[in-house]
């Protein structure tokens, strides 16, 4: 059985981590993972307090395993979320997308463990500093909202590795064994996918969505809206749009008003290609299957370990 540092903090088989990723991490795909013996993670982004704690509590009922919940720290009613993961002992939480020394203490009071995303090292020694269990460096090839510093993985990881003593996963670009063994290599002490678990069975994202990305070509992924928020997506009608704006010298209030609200959910979640926002990661390039999240896991493991005996090959 394997085991190191983030296995032995989050009580799991396999140091595999699920991103909890907006209108794609529902209590189904977030158990399958946990059941397979990685960290299943709900995202809260998309989730008002009531609904979340629905999640939590069917998670609970499908697996006895540990899982976690993805809090964004943008996001209003955030006090909320967090009183109802302490109610309901949610072992683990994410938080991602603002300062850490908010709310970590008050997290580990409770008896929960706290892994933060960051972008830089900078912010992993913050992190560290506010009382982090681990870190989540996360590059710049992941989807969704993005660290405004662009940084790579393969850059990133030896940064914040040596700039902080915690435990480290790396995130961004990664969804198989051969990717999982590089980044360990380069110090990292486990992986978390996202875009890899879009493209399974459990994902509550629409299938249209799924096909999408398993359809996507390199360069089919862009990183705009930064005045915004950094975010990766699918170039479709909607980033056309946003282009448009651009070379229209559109100022950010205008660019607030072209993105609205809900395009997450109605490209992701709703299965409207044209006119969603369809966010993914570079690594959908080399996707082609949809699949199940234990075949998913099992194949990542599997090849981590074939590459471990023969790197060269």
């Amino acid at each position: 059985m394997f085991s190191n540092r983030v296995t032995s903090l989050l009580n799991i088989a396999y140091p595999i981590v699920q991103a909890g990723m907006v209108w794609t991490s529902g209590w189904r795909l977030a158990s399958a993972v946990s059941n397979a013996g990685g960290l299943g993670i709900i995202g809260a982004g998309s989730m008002n307090p009531e609904l979340l704690e629905e999640h939590i509590q069917k998670c609970k009922a499908a697996t006895d395993k540990p899982f976690g919940v993805n809090v964004p720290l943008l996001y209003k009613n955030v006090e909320k979320q967090f009183e109802i993961i302490i109610q309901n002992k949610v072992p683990i939480v994410v938080t991602s997308a603002g300062n850490p020394s908010t709310f970590t203490q008050y997290l580990k009071q409770h008896g929960i463990k706290v892994m933060h995303v960051v972008s830089s090292s900078r912010f992993a020694k913050k992190a560290e500093e506010a009382g982090c269990d681990a870190i989540i460096a996360e590059g710049y090839e992941a989807g969704g909202h993005n660290g405004r510093e662009e940084t790579t993985t393969l850059i990133l990881l030896p940064l914040v590795c040596n700039a902080i003593k915690i435990p480290v996963i790396a995130a961004g670009g990664i969804a198989t064994g051969r990717q999982m063994l590089a980044c360990m290599v380069l110090g990292a002490e486990g992986i978390q996918m996202g875009s890899r678990f879009v493209a399974s069975e459990e994902a509550s994202s629409h299938a249209d969505f799924k096909n999408a990305v398993i359809h996507s070509k390199e360069g089919d992924t862009i990183v705009t809206l930064k005045e915004l928020t950094p975010v990766r997506m699918i170039k479709n009608n909607f980033y056309e749009q946003i282009k448009q704006a651009y070379e229209n010298n559109a100022t950010v209030p205008q660019l607030e008003e072209l993105l609205g609200k809900g395009r997450a959910k109605k490209g992701m979640f709703e299965g409207d290609l044209k006119n969603g926002e369809l966010e993914i990661g570079q690594v959908s390039a080399i996707l082609n299957e949809i699949k199940p999240v234990e075949k998913i896991i099992n194949e990542v493991w599997k090849e981590f370990n074939e590459a471990l005996q023969n790197p060269l090959k």
